[in-house]
């Protein structure tokens, strides 16, 4: 397919393949409520996620994502780190859902915890880390292959190998 556009003024002619369509990124600027609203709990004692491009992926093109968003509460001492994913988070607690069988769609039900507004602002870190919009800002803050610790006094950046 011809493409007829233009790249500063400059008429462009020929085929364009596009890439991967990438969601809006935003500024670190953003960033930064989120991750407060985190660490100025007290019960919370680090979190973190990993980030990484994979090396292989099935043929599809291998892009830098972050995941795997964990927190440690007082309550985790001495649970290892995928207990502690968002997913099933052991004392953070959890909104149960399931998929309707008709219509296709999830449906939540009633969270279950012990305190829903700690909750809420772990979902929305883990939705700030895992869901594309500061995928600039993470790769130019702890680099590509990285495994993030965060903490009141330091972020540690640890290598992750992936494969």
């Amino acid at each position: 397919m011809t493409e007829h556009t233009s790249f500063l003024g400059i008429p462009v002619h020929g085929d364009i393949t596009r890439g991967e369509t990438r969601v809006e990124q935003k500024p670190i600027e953003e960033l930064q409520p989120i991750l407060q609203a985190v660490l100025d709990d007290p019960t919370i004692v680090e979190f973190g996620w990993r980030q990484y491009t994979p090396y292989f992926n099935d043929g599809e093109p291998c892009t830098f994502s972050a995941h795997g968003t964990w927190v440690r509460t007082t309550d985790d001492k001495d649970a290892d780190e995928d207990e502690l994913e968002m997913w099933g988070h052991r004392s953070l607690g959890k909104i149960p859902g399931s998929r309707n069988a008709d219509t296709g769609q999830w449906e939540y039900g009633a969270y279950e915890g012990p305190d829903e507004a700690r909750y809420h602002r772990c979902k929305a870190l883990e939705k700030a880390i895992e869901g594309g919009h500061f995928e600039h800002v993470l790769l130019d803050s702890f680099g590509d292959h990285a495994n993030i610790t965060v903490r009141r006094d330091g972020i540690e950046v640890e290598f992750y190998d992936h494969d």
